[in-house]
């Protein structure tokens, strides 16, 4: 049977400077953060999975029960296709085949460059480096022009099927979308949890919304400074073994407080925890939904593409109440 035809470009869009600098305030820097952070051989020398190992056969059971209503709600942005301050890559949609008389085939083809802030995406843990390496000590020389040979999205076939945690951090604050360039530090993820009668536990899907799509709504598009997490999250996030995180923008707090990295959030999730991103999420409906039912935590489920050394791919992810 013809089918559509999915051409997906991708690049690298946060710089790869190293940061080994104290950052002051009493912090650790991002290079001090890798080590004692780091995943690495936990799960053996040769793991690709990073922290999707933590979802056992028992959580997949412990997220089913959570569907009591069999509501689902999708945690996509609509594909965008229209360049706007906030997306210079939209889709393009091209009609290869049209039904006519003799043919009753409908054929389309769609190019998009996912990575960045314009579509809902999964970041492989080869989409950003480390002194260049990878998780789990996988090289830079292991990426070439036919993609990762490593720790490249192929290796997600089963895809995710765990406890997804809305941490919904306006709602906390009672406002409706957090500004620009604020960010998101523990005491905050903590309040939430204390706020909502909920805890993050192990092999938790830990999805952040900030209300930037209700902000965009509202002020219209943008394009620069987006609210996220602060880097020292991760050791939270560490600490607590969540599975995967996601964000309705970039995960990082833009700009991110220090100098040299746009994207030290990033760097420590996918090179020292293994852990994927879910990026670019539209969490409006989820947040509606969770605050209706009072229920913050849900079955969630996204499956990427089976991209042979993809460094990410196009996702919906599912949160069924």
């Amino acid at each position: 049977m013809l089918g559509s035809k999915l051409i997906l470009v991708v690049v690298f869009v946060f710089s790869a400077t190293v940061v080994m600098a104290n950052v002051g305030n009493g912090q650790q820097s991002v290079g001090e953060l890798m080590e004692e952070l780091s995943n690495w051989g936990r799960w053996g020398e040769e793991d690709q999975l990073g922290t999707l190992n933590l979802i056992t056969p028992q959580k997949r059971k412990e997220a089913a029960s959570l569907v009591r209503k069999g509501i689902s709600v999708s945690m996509a942005r609509p594909i965008m296709l229209e360049k706007a301050p906030d997306n210079d890559s939209p889709l393009e949609h091209n009609m290869v085949l049209l039904p006519d008389e003799t043919n009753a085939w409908a054929v389309d083809s769609f190019t998009m460059l996912f990575h960045g802030l314009s579509h809902s995406h999964i970041d492989a843990l080869c989409h950003l480096s480390h002194e260049g390496k990878y998780y789990n000590g996988a090289s830079i020389a292991d990426v070439n022009a036919n993609g990762c040979s490593a720790v490249g999205i192929d290796n997600l076939g089963i895809g995710i099927l765990t406890r997804g945690v809305l941490m919904d951090i306006p709602r906390l604050k009672g406002k409706p979308w957090l500004e620009p360039g604020e960010a998101v530090y523990v005491e905050d993820l903590e309040a939430w949890e204390k706020m909502a009668g909920i805890k993050v536990t192990s092999g938790a899907a830990v999805i952040l919304n900030t209300g930037r799509w209700a902000r965009r709504e509202a002020k219209g598009a943008w394009a620069g400074d987006f609210s996220g997490l602060h880097y020292t999250t991760v050791k939270w996030l560490r600490e607590r073994d969540v599975a995967v995180v996601g964000t309705d923008a970039g995960l990082d707090v833009f700009p991110s407080g220090i100098e040299s990295d746009g994207a030290p959030t990033h760097r420590l999730v996918l090179v020292a925890l293994g852990m994927p991103v879910l990026d670019t999420m539209d969490l409006t409906a989820v947040s509606l939904t969770a605050n209706e039912l009072k229920q913050w935590t849900f079955m969630l489920s996204a499956a990427p593409l089976r991209i042979p050394g993809g460094t990410g791919s196009p996702i919906n992810a599912i949160a069924t109440f």
